[in-house]
């Protein structure tokens, strides 16, 4: 299992390959939501999300890389561990499901990774996955199931948690769940004062109602979040979240929505929806939280056309 002492080593790590992101405070946005909001800008990061944290980690401690790797992705994993095969030389195959957006495509490629669409959904992405790497030889990097992507993912925290040891909660946006996890482990260590509070879209809550039943579970993935859009849910991050995590949040598409726009118009940030979700978490709790010290990840700042003109039309 993944500890904090995974997790610093980990920040040693990508320390070569990846700054430390900033975090602000803005005042419009305090004032709004009623609390003292701290922003991690996990949107500014080379692939524009979170998740380049854990692809780096997991292939710089990787072995025998000459064989290539494949994973599955909506977009901001695949960006992930494209960008970390470059970094180290490997070949790296990305599966995608039905529709992707078309920026983390070409985002994608031209990190010289290859791109294949198939499969409706992201199980079924997910088996055509294991299906070519079974076919190739090839190491098959899953979203969540891997410490290493949770160990680096965690860096992030360690980096939050140094900044401000005296929070008293971070929300966390879920689709796999590796950040929640990675969250209630640096937590627990290094601000355990501060609580992990999850949050995932009502239009997709397969980690949600995992964590509420004490089981994995599948659900329809009905929602226009792409980091979102999971369709079921992990063992490795919900093992975690089962034992540490102190609430999980559901929250609409028009809720996540909204939070972009205060972002955009409060913080000068361009969200994607699963990077606003956190914030969305958090307004929907603005009572309990009044006056207190509070931070929410921008998990990422990928939002395609499609995204781009739903929140310009909401302006």
């Amino acid at each position: 299992m993944t500890g904090i002492r995974d997790i610093l080593d980990a920040r040693r790590l990508i320390a070569h390959h990846l700054p430390e992101t900033p975090m602000w405070s803005y005042p419009v946005l305090d004032a709004a939501v009623g609390a003292e909001v701290f922003v991690k800008h996990e949107n500014v990061q080379p692939t524009g999300a979170f998740k380049v944290r854990g692809g780096i980690t997991l292939l710089a401690r990787m072995a025998d890389r000459g064989r290539g790797v494949v994973t599955y992705s909506t977009g901001n994993h695949a960006q992930s561990i494209a960008y970390a095969s470059r970094l180290y030389g490997v070949p790296c195959a990305v599966l995608m499901p039905e529709n992707p957006n078309p920026a983390k495509v070409a985002a994608v490629e031209a990190l010289g990774a290859t791109v294949e669409v198939r499969g409706a959904t992201m199980v079924e992405t997910a088996g055509h996955a294991r299906d070519l790497a079974g076919r190739t030889g090839r190491r098959l990097i899953g979203p969540a199931d891997e410490p290493d992507i949770i160990a680096g993912v965690g860096t992030l925290y360690a980096e939050m948690f140094a900044a401000r040891p005296d929070l008293d909660a971070v929300f966390v946006p879920v689709g796999s769940g590796t950040g929640a996890a990675a969250a209630c482990l640096a937590a627990a260590a290094l601000a355990p004062g501060c609580r992990v509070i999850a949050v995932q879209s009502a239009q997709a809550p397969a980690a949600h109602d995992s964590w509420r039943l004490n089981a994995l579970v599948n659900r329809p993935v009905k929602t226009v979040v792409e980091g979102l859009a999971t369709g079921s849910a992990f063992a490795t991050p919900q093992a975690v979240m089962r034992d540490r995590l102190d609430d999980f949040v559901l929250v609409s598409d028009d809720d996540i929505l909204r939070a972009q726009r205060m972002l955009l118009g409060e913080a000068h940030t361009l969200a994607e929806g699963a990077g606003a979700a956190a914030l969305a978490g958090l307004l929907a709790r603005r009572e309990e939280f009044a006056g207190r010290r509070v931070a929410v990840v921008c998990t990422g700042g990928n939002a395609g056309p499609a995204e781009l003109a739903r929140l310009l039309a909401a302006l």
